[in-house]
């Protein structure tokens, strides 16, 4: 439920039979200044993190920045409105009005958005700021969804108050792959423009004292990049809601059908990569399916799909529900992800707990995903995505046990209920250090 006057709220009684006596519940608030599912991965995270915590015990509020969670009925959602600016019809160039001007914050945030910065995790660090310098003592402990900015670091040094920060990946890596796949001089000045709050990060990033990542390539990446020890970064996966994300063998899959996610077509996510690959097999299987699911396409891709004749044989599909989402995969042949980086990579691991063969990348987190069960290419190689698809189409005994060996390890890796546990273990840790 959402609070139109955000207060914090008690701590619940323990559900009953789901935790053991001496359990002790935490008052746990989780901040992200963007927090939509839609929005990607990190806002999935937040629901589905926030949800297992709660149905372990705890009592838990969800602070974030438009577009706003959509979270269980156990979870309190407390909105910290902004300007929106990316919401609005006009791209937000006219949503100034004279009362923002009483507000640094909403001037900072609205002149920035001119000049082409993101400025989101700015403006939200310090409006949490603000708002926890009043609440924040009403909480055991605060997590940061990769916020890293300034405010939320105030939380740590100024107000004393327990703080850990998940870095799902370096956001440096986003600006160096986005500089990678532009030529033009002026773009790759707005590309720098827009990463710009990296610095911030980085700086941040150095001055915290408890971090998590969702995974050990994450952990040893964000250590190189923001020049960090290791040891202050602890991995703990992510895992996957079961409740929809299941075989279900009355559902027939099709017979030629790849199925694709793009939370957003950037660079990052390699999707150039699959349809080239998508085109070279075209040839031996002319009736050969692809299904990106996703947001949008960038020019890019749709010049392709043009060039390459492909567009008829491509089905894009979003604004997807979570079952609509669960039964792309359960109807697909295989799932392809093409990420030249994942800091995790859910959509292969929801793919796999459908029973659903998968095929990734050695970008980042993606192979210890995968782990022995799925097939890993090699990032940026459209002629080895090639092969591998080939292999498992032409080959059904192996694209069965696959996909058998792909929802044994979802089974038993990618279990929420455990990874809260994982959560809860190393909260209390960092509580028992900073009393």
């Amino acid at each position: 439920m959402a609070l139109d006057l955000p207060q914090p709220h008690a701590s619940p009684a323990p559900p009953e039979g789901s935790v053991s006596a001496p359990f002790k519940p935490l008052k746990i608030a989780i901040l992200s200044y963007r927090c939509a599912p839609h929005v990607g991965g990190q806002g999935v995270y937040v629901e589905y993190l926030s949800t297992a915590l709660s149905q372990l015990g705890h009592s838990v509020d969800v602070i974030s920045g438009p577009p706003y969670c959509d979270t269980h009925e156990s979870v309190t959602d407390i909105h910290l409105p902004s300007l929106d600016l990316y919401a609005q019809p006009h791209n937000g160039h006219y949503a100034l009005r004279p009362k923002h001007l009483l507000s640094p914050t909403d001037t900072y945030e609205y002149v920035s958005h001119l000049t082409g910065k993101f400025s989101e995790p700015i403006t939200f660090g310090q409006r949490a700021y603000r708002y926890l310098k009043k609440h924040g003592h009403q909480y055991d402990i605060i997590l940061d969804n990769q916020c890293l900015a300034s405010g939320t670091l105030k939380l740590q040094t100024d107000l004393k108050l327990p703080l850990v920060t998940m870095i799902h990946h370096p956001i440096t890596e986003d600006l160096r792959l986005a500089l990678e796949a532009e030529d033009d001089f002026w773009m790759r000045q707005l590309i720098r423009r827009w990463y710009s709050f990296h610095h911030m990060q980085v700086k941040v990033s150095r001055q915290l004292k408890h971090i998590i990542s969702p995974s050990m390539s994450a952990r040893n990446h964000i250590a190189e990049e923001f020049d960090l020890p290791t040891e202050r970064i602890t991995p703990i996966r992510l895992g996957v809601d079961k409740t929809y994300f299941h075989p279900n063998p009355d559902m027939p899959r099709k017979a030629r059908q790849i199925v694709t996610t793009v939370s957003a077509d950037s660079p990052l996510k390699g999707l150039k990569f699959l349809i080239e690959a998508v085109h070279q097999l075209s040839p031996d299987f002319p009736d050969l399916e692809l299904v990106i699911v996703g947001k949008s396409l960038s020019e890019e891709s749709e010049k392709l799909l043009s060039d390459y004749n492909l567009t008829d044989r491509t089905e894009f599909r979003s604004e997807l529900s979570r079952e609509e989402i669960a039964d792309a995969f359960r109807t697909a042949t295989l799932l392809v992800s093409p990420s030249l980086y994942e800091g995790f990579g859910l959509p292969p691991a929801e793919a796999m707990m459908c029973g659903t063969p998968v095929i990734v990348t050695d970008g980042g987190a993606l192979p210890e995903v995968a782990g022995d069960a799925g097939l890993v290419v090699p990032k940026g190689n459209p002629d080895a995505l090639a092969a591998a698809i080939s292999d498992l189409l032409t080959d059904t005994g192996k694209r069965q046990s696959v996909a058998k060996a792909c929802l044994e390890r979802a089974q038993s890796v990618f279990d929420w209920s455990q990874i809260a546990r994982e959560y809860d273990a190393y909260f209390r840790q960092v509580l028992a250090t900073t009393c």
